[in-house]
């Protein structure tokens, strides 16, 4: 344990912005990557209107982001939470966005000693759950950040107030998650092609692919968004290099989730117009999770915060908002798990 914590003290963060109605840049290291970290919404002890003041009751939020995404995925959702008050951060996971690159063996205990340390430094960051408040911390997550979402909620000893795990794959998932699975002739061809595909060539097809997987409206995605992707993919080797990756990490889903060991609040959040995890994901684990609840949005696509980042903003509130009444609820056994983490 005390490893764990060592792990979790942050550098001091570099922020580019002071106000704290903006998205606060800064640079911190966990678990021994160091990475950079999007803050939105009131300073922890600082001067808070009335409204923040309300806001800030409820547990702080930690956004996590998929699969060759990045923190800024979360922008959108960020500027909301930060004009209604509420405290959040999300971060770029190892391998992707700004953060170190991942070490080489199994992918997802490097994701969970992180995810562990980000946790714990914003519990001790509100400073509540040492007072003996209960856990603190709502995490949320999309895709492989929703997979890291359902896994932390198996360790009853991280401080988690709740978990929202929007279209995690790995339990009904689609053709080309399969696909990217059994390693195809046609994706074996290309990793083995004698003449590297030209990089402007890889751009065009990315730029064409990403929005058709991604939204729900393809003709509705941002310039600049698509860029951001299209950017994780500027040659062949690099593409091969991410294939190769994302073979590794959906045959670690396999055997990624022991569900009946999560008693935290959990929402599960199922996509209808996903083109990557099937809605049928989502009922799925909500079958295998009895207590949890689950959202189905038949207009969303894969990544709803950046289809609809008000409604994620607002849906994000109003369940670290309940979560904060039942931990608060006479006899609530959050608290003595927290009084024991």
């Amino acid at each position: 344990m005390t490893a764990a914590r060592r792990e979790a003290t942050p550098e001091p963060a570099s922020h580019e912005r002071a106000d704290p109605a903006e998205i606060r840049v800064g640079h911190r290291r966990f678990a021994g990557f160091r990475t950079r970290v999007l803050e939105a919404g009131p300073r922890p002890g600082g001067r808070k209107g009335l409204r923040r003041r309300t806001a800030t009751q409820a547990p702080r939020l930690v956004l996590l982001h998929g699969y060759c995404d990045s923190a800024d995925t979360w922008r959108g959702v960020l500027a909301e939470l930060a004009a209604a008050g509420r405290p959040a951060v999300a971060v770029d996971l190892p391998g992707f966005g700004e953060a170190d690159a991942l070490r080489p063996g199994p992918i997802l205990p490097q994701l969970d000693a992180f995810t562990a340390a980000v946790l714990r430094e914003q519990a001790a960051t509100d400073g509540r759950t040492k007072r003996g408040g209960g856990p603190t911390v709502v995490l949320a997550g999309n895709s492989l950040g929703g997979t890291l979402g359902l896994r932390a909620a198996q360790h009853d000893r991280l401080p988690l107030a709740g978990v929202v795990s929007i279209a995690a794959p790995g339990l009904a998932d689609s053709w080309l998650v399969r696909t990217v699975a059994r390693y195809p002739l046609p994706l074996r061809l290309y990793s083995a092609l004698p003449v590297p595909v030209p990089g402007f060539l890889v751009r065009a097809v990315a730029q064409q692919v990403v929005p058709k997987l991604l939204y729900a409206d393809p003709a509705a995605a941002r310039a600049e968004e698509v860029r951001r992707f299209t950017e994780l993919f500027p040659d062949y080797r690099a593409t091969t290099a991410r294939l190769e990756q994302a073979r590794q990490l959906v045959g670690e889903l396999a055997q990624a989730y022991q569900l009946d060991r999560i008693s935290t609040p959990l929402l599960v959040v199922a996509c209808g117009k996903d083109k990557l995890v099937s809605p049928g994901a989502g009922r799925r684990l909500h079958t295998l999770v009895p207590h949890s609840r689950l959202l189905l949005r038949e207009d969303w696509g894969h990544c709803p915060q950046l289809d609809d980042p008000l409604a994620i903003a607002e849906l994000l509130g109003f369940f670290a908002a309940d979560a904060h009444r039942r931990q608060h609820r006479p006899g609530h056994p959050a608290e003595h798990r927290a009084a024991v983490s």
